[in-house]
């Protein structure tokens, strides 16, 4: 028998073996038993409302039946996405848009812009694991630069700088970061556009929670950035917590030489797929109307939920939880006794209670949880109960 190694491309070779706390979660679920999940991220599923009516006549549109393969995208869905950025206060082109149908598959096209296989990106820690994926599958090395917490979290500038090699092609920036809920603040981001002008270096800006901050100060997007060259992701997943839709986009902009290079490059490898179907692409303009409703919900739910975790922590001694400017997710700082995983499978088989260890997004020691912020207010309260008992 040949050996699967000479079967299947290398890029492919993950250990797809089930964990411990995957093996637990799959133990008690076809045991039928009744689980707290405090780490939900669908938010079709945590009971926010939708204008159901409005969402699916705006995927009747009759112009569904012409076909115009534009690689960009059609002209409308870019003006909306534009006007979105307008709102902000922050001047995007549409020419510089290109619509996805997702933030991973525009991962993909500015992978495949700026990285030969072999060639590596920085990426900061912690994270979302999603990154390793996508970057196996494109053949682009990841290598890591930490995030500190301080009161508060920031990039280690010293860190990042020590990270280069001649094969890094571009900084990652997570905006806000998830799980850390992090925010790059105007200094960070003036530091890494001179970090990489100076070295010819793009800036990859991830936006997907952008619009839910925790404080009125809304935090300048990436779009409109003009130090370097950036490319800035984001989509309606999260914005308008329309994930089932597969609606993201990619916006270039920065230095116009570059700019003007990465445009055409891009504009080849997305007239190669042109993934992105009409009917969501004409739904786009009523779907990105929709978000408001959508966020002021979320918004709301998070800091309730915020609210509540402050009062269980301010009863006890052992637990806290760390800084959070947006997003929908909480790190919380336990004793480090035993490993994350230890803990979280613990808390599932003793109290039913799902949480992500901190390992599963990269933290560099034990003694973090994280939760999800959107988690139902009733099913968050008792399962941060449980959970904050049992230490």
């Amino acid at each position: 028998m040949v050996s699967a190694q000479f079967m299947f491309a290398k890029r492919t070779n993950w250990n797809l073996a089930p964990n411990r706390l995957s093996e637990a979660l799959a133990v008690h679920r076809s045991a039928g038993k009744p689980m707290l999940d405090l780490t939900v991220s669908n938010p079709t599923e945590c009971g926010f409302e939708y204008d159901s009516s409005a969402v699916l006549s705006a995927l009747s549109n009759p112009a569904v039946l012409s076909y115009e393969p534009n690689p960009r995208g059609l002209e409308s869905a870019r003006r909306a996405v534009a006007g979105y950025y307008a709102e902000r206060k922050e001047e995007v082109s549409i020419e510089d848009i290109f619509l996805t149908t997702s933030t991973s598959e525009a991962y993909s096209y500015v992978f495949r812009t700026l990285c030969d296989p072999g060639d590596e990106l920085l990426i900061p820690s912690p994270s979302y694991p999603l990154f390793d994926f996508l970057a196996d599958t494109q053949d682009v090395n990841l290598v890591r630069y930490p995030l500190l917490y301080d009161h508060g979290w920031q990039i280690d500038f010293h860190a990042l700088e020590q990270a280069i090699t001649p094969r890094t092609r571009g900084v990652i920036v997570v905006h806000p970061n998830n799980p850390t809920g992090h925010f790059a603040k105007r200094a960070e981001i003036a530091k890494v556009n001179s970090f990489c002008a100076a070295r010819e270096m793009a800036i990859i800006a991830d936006e997907v929670f952008l619009d839910f901050a925790l404080e009125e100060n809304r935090p300048a997007s990436f779009a409109a950035n003009r130090g370097a060259l950036t490319f800035t992701l984001s989509g309606l997943s999260k914005i308008s917590g329309l994930p089932q839709m597969k609606a993201g986009w990619l916006i270039v902009g920065g230095l116009q030489e570059w700019k003007r290079e990465a445009l055409a490059r891009l504009e080849v490898i997305a007239d190669t797929y042109l993934s992105v179907n009409a009917p969501v692409q004409l739904a786009i303009p009523k779907f990105l109307e929709q978000r408001h409703a959508f966020q002021e919900q979320v918004i709301s739910r998070v800091r309730r939920n915020l609210a509540e975790l402050d009062r269980q922590l301010a009863e006890q001694k052992t637990c806290a939880r760390l800084t959070v400017e947006g997003g929908w997710c909480v790190v919380l700082r336990v004793p480090a006794t035993r490993s994350d995983e230890d803990r979280a499978i613990e808390l599932l088989t003793a109290q039913g209670v799902s949480v992500h260890p901190g390992h599963f997004y990269e933290f560099a020691s034990d003694g973090y949880l994280v939760v999800s912020l959107i988690t139902p207010e009733r099913i968050f309260a008792e399962g941060t109960s449980r959970l904050l008992s049992s230490m």
